[in-house]
């Protein structure tokens, strides 16, 4: 028996009462890419390395994706499976429609009571240690076995899956392009057991730089680039608080060295809030999606459309397709399958102009395009054949992220340019509100749970629930509110309720 396991037998980021056992049966199939189906199903790899962490590999790989496509690594929650999180979580659908591999690493009981990764275990979830080796093996068999491009890889996960993701993205930025915790944790937001239960109901007070230290010590002299991180929050998880959220947001965009204040925020289906946060060049580097009244799960929308995706089971909750919108964000859609392999993405797209319902683009000319594709928060909006356009019929006071790509005379479409965000002008005018913690829940602008305060639409954490704690609460949109303690540009200011 492994040293680690008696330690961690009866630890997990959720309590037995908690969760139900879900049951699974993989498929188990060879390691190679079917040449003649026009789809692969789950398949057990073996032999893919020393396999420190004692974890077992699952693989989807259509048979029509190329060498040099993307990957994608997805880690299941507590209780799941491998094939629970293929099953249930709909990035099947994406990997046959823009052309990807998905690997599924699974940990057993054998490993925890409860089949949680052990995010919580700096043996095993640290630089060249335990799991998280492991599923670095994983993408360098895919990387030699599919001819992944290591460029382009990404990891999520949810719940403990969540946790490990945020720990994979800090001990390993130079293999993963991006990630996406789902009800996760802070990265090394725990050291042991004991500390683990202790984060999911309040991760530790730290500043966005002591969180963003905790990444830095992951992998010392690391200098970039850092991976583009996706939060996915439902405000009403009493498993994982909502302030792990927060603590993700600060972290990584003190990595970035970004600071809090979004850029843009807007409105998805299934109550979600996304708050974008840009990099020095104006692309998203962290985003968080906020679910109002969500519970604790990987949020999915069953059907058949465009952004829909997954199915319904435990931990699988019908909000909206956080998968889709986690591509969209890393750049998965672009003109798959193996999209982005011919003409380069136009440079230069800018927002040269936004009204209360419009927004206007422009970028340089591609040579050999005989057009180009404009994405509006990753739906086809326009196929102009000049260099810029206006997309009318937008609500006011909004955010919108547009990608474009050109397209040659075969149809062919090239790769993306980096997203721009365009704000229009009008709708809910910013108000600011400065008051006690208690005052601030007494008006219905934050919530109160486990004796914490949090803002209600982001799900900051303000502190203790008393008349002691004071602080400033922005409003845009209209119940949406950030701490803006300090500074807070609006068009009135109150100092009550």
């Amino acid at each position: 028996m492994r040293p680690t396991i008696l330690r961690r037998l009866f630890r997990c980021v959720v309590s037995t009462a908690a969760l139900g056992v879900l049951l699974a049966t993989p498929v188990t199939a060879t390691a190679a890419r079917p040449a003649t189906t026009a789809a692969d199903t789950l398949h057990q790899v073996t032999g893919f390395g020393t396999n420190p962490g004692n974890l077992q590999m699952y693989a989807y790989t259509p048979a029509h994706v190329p060498a040099g496509a993307p990957l994608v690594v997805a880690l299941h929650g507590c209780t799941q499976s491998a094939n629970a999180y293929y099953a249930n979580s709909g990035w099947p659908k994406f990997a046959d429609t823009w052309g990807f591999d998905v690997v599924f690493p699974q940990t057993t009981s054998a490993n925890n009571a409860l089949s949680c990764f052990s995010w919580f275990d700096p043996a095993e979830d640290t630089r060249g240690r335990g799991e998280a080796a492991s599923i670095v093996q994983m993408v360098e068999y895919a990387q030699r076995t599919y001819g992944s491009d290591g460029r382009r890889v990404y990891v999520t996960g949810l719940s403990a899956g969540g946790g490990m993701t945020a720990n994979l993205l800090a001990a390993y930025p130079d293999v993963f392009a991006g990630g996406s915790v789902a009800s996760g944790l802070p990265a090394q937001c725990a050291t042991s057991q004991a500390a683990a239960s202790g984060c999911q109901t309040g991760p530790p007070k730290l500043t966005p730089a002591q969180w963003g230290d905790k990444v830095r010590a992951s992998y010392p002299g690391y200098a970039g680039p850092w991976p583009r991180v996706a939060i996915w929050q439902g405000t009403s998880d009493y498993t994982v608080y909502p302030a792990n959220a927060t603590a993700l947001r600060d972290q990584w965009t003190d990595v970035w060295g970004i600071g809090q204040t979004p850029d843009g925020t807007s409105t998805l289906p299934g109550n979600t809030t996304r708050t974008v946060y840009n990099d020095a060049s104006g692309n998203p580097a962290v985003e968080t999606y906020s679910l109002a009244g969500m519970g604790h799960g990987l949020a999915v929308n069953p059907g058949t459309g465009t952004e829909q995706c997954g199915s319904t089971a435990a931990y699988f909750l019908n909000t909206i397709c956080s998968t889709y919108h986690t591509g969209v964000f890393w750049g998965l859609d672009r003109g798959a399958p193996g999209g982005g392999d011919g003409l380069p993405a136009p440079s230069g797209l800018r927002v040269t102009g936004v009204t209360a319902g419009s927004a206007s683009l422009s970028w340089s000319p591609v040579a050999g395009a005989a057009s180009y594709v404009v994405h509006r928060d990753g739906a086809k909006v326009a196929s102009p054949t000049g260099t810029s356009f206006t997309d009318s019929g937008l609500a006011a006071g909004a955010s919108y992220r547009y990608t474009v790509a050109a397209v040659d005379s075969a149809g062919a479409v090239g790769a993306t340019a980096p997203a721009v965000t365009a704000t229009t002008t009008g709708g809910s005018t910013v108000r600011c509100f400065t008051a006690s913690n208690y005052a601030q829940v007494t008006a219905g602008r934050a919530h109160t749970s486990g004796g914490y305060v949090y803002a209600n639409g982001s799900g900051q954490n303000m502190g203790l629930y008393n008349v002691f704690v004071t602080h400033t609460l922005r409003e845009s949109p209209a119940g949406y509110f950030v701490i803006a303690d300090s500074g807070c540009q609006a068009g009135s200011s109150e100092k009550s309720p």
